[in-house]
């Protein structure tokens, strides 16, 4: 069975909603005059009249896309067609149009006034989410935005309706659908029969680039460019890195004693324009027994997330646009919906409980390059209020328990790779080719070299890591004590698994004592760059935090609370690191791209210090124990120890790292309880007996 023959009863049912909406559609056309100034047919204000017949061409071009998409008429197209068509989708909100686009809040609000122009314009937003769910063939999601358009354009006939009135509409359109769409979106995350993207990687000729053009996405040059040049790349350098992923998943179950035969589905989550690599991922995947289930970065309003994207996706067509739009859910979130919200999750994961019992986690690709992001904030666009960010909090804190019913943590593991793009710079394929060997460094070299670190970091009760070269840093991390150190050791020797590449020695630090002031230069959060960022820590929860992104310092403070800190008024120190991968750290420095290494490479590469959750959330109570055998007990702080109290105080739902690189540190030093100074790292370099290899690295 096919894609389209899965939705093929589904989309017999809702069809003559489906025909009655696009009639209604065409005539609202018809309606408004093909010169956008009306007509006497119709009684709608005239500033109104060129959005409702902007948005009804759009739906439209819409219903004109899924009727080719069923007749599979796009196979025939030429990658000149396919590309026009790609560019006419999303020309509305591309950087050249979008300053006077109805998908930008500040000009709806121009044309439509204050508040009506805010709800149209993140009704648009909404709307133009039609694109993918016409390449899907997901006619139901079609035509319940359509039949909300007509739903509001009839109301502006005759006298120009309240914000209000507006408002309710798409309040309890997002509130009476969230049985359609939250269900879906747990169901494509477990269900390897919704096959729409892996039918196209796995059955495409991908030396043929029209392929990437049948997932709906934006496809910019980033995608072609990084899909032309895997192309050229041997069989066996593709399997390499496919193996690197993938043994990497399996290595994972493995070190963290875990049961992979008992399961059956892996979910990969990646960036368009990798799928040679996926495609062999998909293939080794097979062979350990896992069916590989690929879903779509979400489209929903109530299933996105303002800080990211999770599933496949390609590159932003407007990231402005994204940073405009992260809050429309502020519309429609109050206590009674997030309370629906719930309810609706619990259904859809009892519905789709066998699917969820077979689940192993995700398997990440991450990409880096892009120059980062310096948004422009924007008085027109939703934010949400102080009650609203309590409860988008609460229904995290209450969410959380509802998967891990269905999706135990201490029953999942998962692994995250990246790779570079060719927005990178000239030096791409050379930056490609030592980002491949930085993935593959030698596994056993570093167990070794980081069991010395934390022979040192055993005997402390805590650390103190200071910076160098303008870098402010100086705080102290408290450490649990140890009952017996040929047992118990409060740090995990991370290697090459979950997170490639190797290594990192980390720790969930006491809170208590946990005091200091955290500052890097510059540093590259998902798809932000911050500019001297300075968080304060009493106690291990953030007290204070600045950056100098904004001209005024209070729109720097907003951002990182939004982006850092998750829209909470606090976070504790969920992890402290020492990263060791000097190779990496080499790389970056001799191609200049330092600031433009993922997460994921970057903690490698010096301290890194992470607010929110613990690594061990939702798993604490499963032993974990390190190569020599010696178990790491600190899984907890004082803020996960809650859950067995009240499992809403004990999570927040988030983790990110932010790393002091080696050029700014100056020393990490393990100091024991009798006030003694044992020194890990001086003025930026490796001390402990058995770690000079990792300083060759740094010249």
């Amino acid at each position: 069975m096919n894609y389209q023959e899965l939705f093929h009863e589904e989309n017999t049912q809702i069809t003559e909603r489906y025909d009655l909406a696009m009639e209604r559609i065409a005539g609202i056309v018809q309606e408004l005059g093909d010169s956008g100034a009306g007509s006497s047919e119709t009684s709608v204000a005239g500033p109104f009249r060129g959005f409702f017949l902007h948005v009804a061409r759009f739906a439209e071009q819409i219903e004109e896309l899924a009727r080719r998409q069923m007749r599979d008429e796009l196979e025939a197209w030429s990658l000149g067609e396919l590309q026009q068509l790609n560019h006419d989708l999303y020309a509305d909100i591309l950087p050249d149009h979008y300053e006077e686009s109805y998908a930008n809040p500040a000009f709806a609000v121009r044309q439509l006034g204050e508040e009506l122009g805010g709800l149209l314009s993140a009704f648009y937003a909404q709307f133009r989410s039609a694109i993918v769910f016409a390449y899907e063939c997901r006619l139901t999601d079609i035509t319940i935005l359509c039949e909300t358009l007509i739903e509001i354009y009839n109301m502006f006939e005759g006298e120009v309706p309240s914000a209000k009135r507006v408002r309710d509409v798409l309040y309890w359109f997002h509130s009476d659908y969230t049985d359609i769409t939250l269900t879906y979106r747990i169901r494509e995350q477990l269900d390897p029969t919704l096959s729409f993207a892996k039918d196209i990687i796995m059955e495409s000729d991908l030396s043929d680039l029209r392929y990437l053009y049948r997932f709906g996405e934006y496809i910019s040059d980033a995608e072609l460019q990084i899909a032309s040049f895997l192309n050229t790349l041997p069989e066996e350098t593709i399997q390499k890195m496919a193996s690197t992923y993938t043994e990497g998943y399996r290595k994972g179950f493995e070190v963290m004693r875990r049961d992979l035969s008992v399961k059956s589905t892996v979910c990969i989550r990646y960036e368009l324009g990798f799928e040679r690599m996926i495609r062999e991922a998909i293939r080794q995947f097979c062979e350990m027994g896992l069916e590989t289930i690929l879903y779509r970065a979400a489209s929903w309003s109530v299933t996105k997330s303002p800080n990211r994207r999770i599933g496949y996706f390609a590159s932003p067509a407007n990231r402005q646009y994204d940073y405009d739009h992260r809050y429309d859910n502020a519309i429609y979130m109050d206590k009674a919906f997030k309370e629906r919200k719930l309810a609706v999750l619990r259904t859809a994961y009892e519905t789709y409980k066998k699917q969820a019992a077979q689940y192993a986690g995700p398997a990440v690709l991450e990409t880096f390059g892009e120059d980062g992001f310096d948004p422009v904030n924007k008085p027109e666009c939703f934010m949400l209020t102080p009650k609203q960010e309590e409860l988008t909090i609460a229904y995290a804190n209450e969410s959380m328990p509802v998967t891990n019913q269905y999706i135990p943590g201490d029953e999942t593991s998962f692994t995250i790779i990246a790779f570079p793009v060719p927005a990178i710079g000239p030096d791409f394929e050379a930056v490609f080719a030592e980002t491949i060997r930085i993935n593959t460094l030698d596994y056993e070299m570093f167990k070794e070299i980081q069991q010395n670190i934390i022979q040192v970091l055993d005997q402390a009760s805590y650390v103190h890591v200071t910076g160098r070269n303008g870098n402010q840093t100086d705080i102290r991390i408290a450490l649990h004590p140890l009952s017996d150190v040929t047992k118990e050791t409060n740090f995990e020797n991370c290697v090459a698994d979950v997170n490639i590449p190797v290594g990192e020695v980390f720790t969930s630090p006491v809170l208590a004592g946990t005091t200091g002031l955290l500052q890097v230069s510059q540093v590259y959060l998902f798809d932000f760059r911050y500019r001297n960022l300075q968080i304060r820590f009493e106690d291990g929860m953030v007290t204070d935090y600045s950056c100098d992104n904004f001209e005024n310092p209070e729109e720097g403070k907003a951002l990182i609370r939004q982006e850092i800190l998750k829209n909470h008024d606090t976070l504790p120190m969920g992890e402290f690191a020492i990263g060791t991968n000097t190779a990496a750290y080499a790389m970056a420095g001799k191609y200049g791209i330092i600031h433009k290494l993922p997460i994921l490479i970057a903690e490698k590469m010096g301290p890194h210090f992470a607010v929110g959750d613990t690594c061990y959330s939702w798993s604490e109570d499963s032993p974990v124990y390190n190569p020599d055998g010696r178990e790491v007990i600190a899984r907890d702080n004082e803020c996960s120890i809650l859950r067995r109290e009240d499992v809403s105080k004990a999570y927040f739902g988030c983790h990110l790292d932010i790393t002091i690189p080696y050029s700014e540190l100056g020393d990490i030093i393990a100091v024991c309880p009798d006030g003694s100074e044992l020194p890990v790292i001086r003025d930026g370099r490796f001390v402990i007996a058995g770690t000079e290899r990792l300083n060759e690295e740094l010249g």
